[in-house]
């Protein structure tokens, strides 16, 4: 940057002294060496992400803080947009030679995890409440930069924010948190929520709408239910570096079905017993979207067995024009299967929401690319929920047990040390 100011300022007093020009063309050649200070790049805090040597995530490569963020997506920021070119008046006949070609380069990571709890008299608050440090004793501090650092975070949100309403006559179990809750989805870097699950009409109606009111006050956007039906199928788009992610939702996991469908007039979930109206939501996000994910709520409690409607299902979603399909619901983790190259990933199981100890995982999806090509990795970063607490999987025999698990139940997958899920063939 010094040299570069040294000779402008040699150009410059080259120009005085020689009398050249007149002063309007004096006064151009002025502004463009101005303008082209100003254009002289730093280092981008991006740079270093447009070629990633290692797509996988190590927990070694936290930052001090482990919580650095640069997306904004809750917000529809855009992380990466490059500032506009300036343009001297003296610099009009720039030739295409001159100019640097535009960046169209994306890296970034969507980041999910499965079922959460935060009702007032479950356990999983409880033992929060009598933590020192809150939901960050209940959660290792490596699964937390993990989700903090997503540029996307997601998960499902299996309870109701609300003080009022009352308890769903006959259902055995019925979950609703104080709203000031919330702010523990701000702690855990949560930007986005499905609310197409079986619990989130728990308290009927108007706990329903108060769930809403809280999550926009909060700026924690959500898909999957509405105050309509309209809204419970209306695609959530976020922007990241250049490019539109759609999250869709819908639930088919009840036997009794308790959870209503939105109507015109009346606030609910969408549901996907009849795959109708979520095929077209699909095909409505992927054709205002570059990437489409179907996060759905289906299969069997407690159950690594899938439902035959999973996988029939689930490649109907793929086929319609989602580029992943995600599963909850099962409270325990179910296996994946590539199909036409895109991957579903059936449970995610529990994330935070018992004291079973379980294995479970937050799912990674890296989306790296360009205008003329993109690529989608899917990593797994494996944990065990035990007594309330999610912990990270440290030991590398923990890890390989399971990712030998997860193979295990799969179709046609395979998991490499570092979690990378890939097709087998």
């Amino acid at each position: 940057m010094k040299i570069k100011k040294l000779v402008i300022l040699s150009v410059l007093l080259c120009l005085v002294l020689s009398g050249c020009g007149n002063r309007e063309a004096e006064d151009g050649v002025l502004s463009s060496l101005a303008d082209r200070v100003e254009e002289v790049p730093g280092q981008p805090e991006d740079s270093a992400r447009l070629q990633p040597e290692n797509t996988a995530w190590n927990p070694e490569d936290m930052n001090e803080e482990g919580s650095a963020r640069e997306s904004g997506v809750a917000q529809g920021v855009n992380a990466s947009q490059n500032s506009a070119s300036r343009t001297g008046t003296g610099d009009t006949q720039e030739t295409a030679a001159t100019q640097e070609p535009e960046n169209t380069g994306y890296d970034f990571t969507i980041c999910f995890a499965g079922d959460i709890n935060l009702d007032e008299n479950w356990g999983t608050t409880q033992f929060m409440s009598a933590q020192e440090n809150g939901i960050y004793d209940c959660i290792s501090e490596e699964l937390v930069a993990v989700m903090q650092e997503a540029d996307i975070m997601c998960l499902n949100n299996e309870f109701t924010y609300s003080t009022g309403g009352e308890p769903l006559a006959g259902k055995a179990y019925t979950f609703r948190a104080m709203p000031e809750r919330v702010e523990v989805l701000h702690q855990l870097g949560v930007d986005a929520v499905t609310l197409a699950n079986n619990h989130v009409y728990d308290y009927g109606a108007e706990a329903l709408l108060d769930t809403f009111h809280v999550l926009e006050e909060a700026e924690i956007s959500y898909f999957g239910a509405g105050r309509t039906l309209e809204d419970a199928m209306k695609p959530l788009y976020l922007e990241i570096q250049g490019k539109t992610v759609a999250l869709v939702g819908a639930s088919r996991a009840e036997k009794n079905k308790m959870t209503p469908q939105a109507t015109d007039t009346e606030p609910g979930i969408l549901r996907c017993y009849d795959t109708e109206l979520f095929l077209e939501t699909i095909c409505e996000a992927k054709a205002n979207s570059d990437f489409c994910i179907a996060f759905v709520h289906w299969g069997t409690e407690y159950s690594y067995e899938l439902e035959q409607v999973q996988p029939d299902t689930g490649k109907q979603y793929l086929d319609a024009g989602a580029d992943a399909v995600i599963g909850a619901h099962s409270h325990c983790l179910q296996g994946m299967e590539y199909y036409d190259g895109k991957p579903i990933i059936y449970s995610l199981g529990n994330y935070w929401f018992n004291e079973k100890t379980l294995d479970t995982m937050l799912l990674q999806l890296h989306l790296t690319g360009d205008d003329t090509a993109s690529q989608l990795t899917v990593q797994v970063i494996p944990a065990v929920q035990a007594g309330y607490k999610t912990v990270y999987a440290s030991e590398t025999a923990q890890q390989r047990r399971i990712y030998d698990f997860l193979e295990g139940i799969s179709v046609n997958v395979s998991i490499s040390d570092a979690g990378i899920v890939s097709e087998v063939k």
